[in-house]
């Protein structure tokens, strides 16, 4: 049992510390916006979103780019509620080229339908996905075309950070989604990309085809992100690259009940077991195993079955190596105030990820008032 704890605190350790490394590697993009040359086909999947979508269509319509050089495919998946109406009329007086489309279902996966779906109906060469509950800055589209026209690239993976307020269950989640986008970063500056977040995505409309779309992925409910990334890296890894401005901050919305958070996370570790990133899965066996060891660890000691200095030492090398890749996050995000809760939410960290981990293997979840199994 010693020899593991030592074993997978120094792997993890390493790990963490190649994050940081890693991170520092990317440097930032704060090139001038160059001439609009670039088109888009903005793409947003959405079901029962009447909640959010106002919010998303004014941060479009005040993006600082032309509106004939971007349109905007909204795509209804069987929403029950008030989602169609709403968008309909608060676009009839926009000035935005839009559409408003059905999901072609097609799949397991809605949401994969959906971006087909609309990738059929684009207009332009470059894609580029987000989601109802988002708001984009003004700069995204300008960032983004600086971006390709200064590099030579097909898929553009950009920032996506939770707008919290100051209650501890939304800056959890904060924290926990600026500690996934640090390693984002990280695997891009390592040269091992494995992480990106479809809320804010883009990528050229041939390599879309190319790849055959979803294609051998369609029958995961989720990761619309994940694979796709997975079969342009495996295709062309030297054309994927990690767009890190600030002026690119897709903000979205954290979840408003545990229940939901639980039924989120399911839904994201379900997906983790089919990656086919030999990277990918190693960093989220590690970063299960040293959490469960805490846990583990907690326990033993509790009954007097372990020494509780172990605990105490694995709990205290995670909290610190932990702190330093998210003080690099919460830099580049401008959220240093998450750091407030920054030891509460460590501690209730490892609990949490093992009864996602334990929920994912035995139970379907809910996504959008469906049910989905694993």
């Amino acid at each position: 049992m010693i020899f593991i704890i030592i074993i997978t605190t120094v792997l993890y350790s390493l790990l963490i510390g190649s994050f940081v490394i890693g991170f520092n590697k990317i440097r930032m993009f704060n090139e001038p916006f160059l001439r609009h040359l670039t088109r888009f086909t903005i793409i947003v999947p959405f079901r029962n979103e009447e909640e959010h979508l106002s919010d998303l269509i004014k941060s479009l319509e005040s993006l600082n780019y032309p509106k004939n050089h971007f349109e905007v495919i909204f795509v209804d998946d069987d929403s029950t509620d008030n989602s169609v109406e709403l968008s309909s009329r608060l676009l009839s007086c926009s000035q935005l080229d839009f559409q408003i489309i059905k999901n072609n279902r097609a799949s397991n996966s809605p949401k994969k339908d959906a971006i087909t779906t609309a990738i059929k109906k684009a207009k332009y060469h470059w894609i580029a996905t987000t989601d109802a509950d988002c708001e984009v800055p003004n700069t995204w589209l300008e960032i983004s075309n600086s971006f390709i026209n200064s590099y030579d690239v097909a898929m553009i993976v950009a920032p996506v950070v939770f707008k919290s307020s100051d209650s501890f269950f939304n800056q959890f989640q904060a924290l926990d989604m600026l500690s996934l986008q640090a390693a984002t970063i990280g695997g891009f500056g390592l040269s091992f990309p494995f992480l990106c977040n479809g809320a804010n995505l883009m990528y050229r409309k041939d390599l879309f085809k190319e790849l055959n779309g979803f294609e051998n992925n369609d029958d995961i409910a989720s990761g619309d992100d994940i694979f796709l990334l997975e079969k342009a890296i495996k295709k062309y890894p030297e054309l994927v690259k990690y767009m890190k401005s600030k002026n690119a901050i897709v903000f979205t919305k954290v979840e408003t009940s545990l229940s939901d958070l639980i039924q989120q996370r399911i839904r994201w570790a379900s997906k983790t077991s089919t990656y086919k990133n030999a990277f990918g899965k190693f960093v989220g066996l590690l970063v299960l195993l040293v959490n469960a060891l805490i846990v583990i660890t907690l326990f033993l000691s509790v009954f007097g079955l372990f020494y509780w200095l172990y605990f105490v030492a694995v709990l205290i090398l995670k909290l610190s190596v932990d702190y330093i890749l998210l003080y690099k996050s919460v830099n580049f995000f401008n959220q240093k105030h998450l750091l407030n809760n920054y030891f509460f939410s460590g501690l209730l960290y490892p609990f949490f990820v093992v009864f996602i981990a334990f929920k994912a293997m035995f139970s379907t979840y809910k996504w959008k008032d469906r049910s989905f199994k694993k």
